[in-house]
């Protein structure tokens, strides 16, 4: 019987410990260069190599900073950020920050954030989380701008 005790108990402990594990959570995305200042990617969108991205979690009640981690894109404009805890009761939001591309740094107007679920109670499964695309605009929109809008039904073709 004692056995049997010392297993139960055992098993509890093991359990009670591999609940508590701190989270991790990979938050992956990419950031582009507009240049047709529309803040969406078309055919004409590249990569930006090197920009930097920050993610901030915030505490949904008193909009204190809790959590801030950055990073930079690699070549193809693809970043992976490491968040470590469980921020179930934050808003977390990934930005793009800087960008090395002298003709493409105009920040994004509508979308300059994108909305991450940094928890386990999500019904999220995986501790991988996808950003939606960020990026930057050029000063002015390219000469091959309005084809690409008219190809994608955006503007009637005159």
């Amino acid at each position: 019987m004692a056995k049997v005790v010392a297993f139960a108990i055992s098993i509890l402990v093991l359990a009670t410990f591999a609940h508590c594990h701190p989270e991790v959570f990979d938050i992956e995305g990419n950031v582009y260069c507009d240049p047709c200042r529309v803040e969406f990617e078309t055919r004409l969108s590249t990569p930006i190599a090197g920009a930097t991205v920050r993610l901030e979690c915030r505490n949904s009640e008193f909009e204190n900073v809790t959590y801030t981690v950055e990073g930079v894109t690699d070549n193809v404009g693809h970043y992976k950020l490491t968040v470590e805890g469980d921020h179930e009761d934050d808003i977390c939001e990934i930005s793009a920050i800087k960008s090395p591309r002298e003709d493409c740094n105009v920040p994004f107007e509508s979308f300059e954030k994108a909305t991450i679920t940094c928890t386990e109670n999500s019904g999220i499964k995986g501790d991988v989380r996808l950003a939606n695309p960020l990026g930057f605009m050029t000063e002015k929109s390219s000469g091959e701008c309005q084809q690409v809008l008219e190809e994608l039904g955006l503007f009637p073709v005159v």
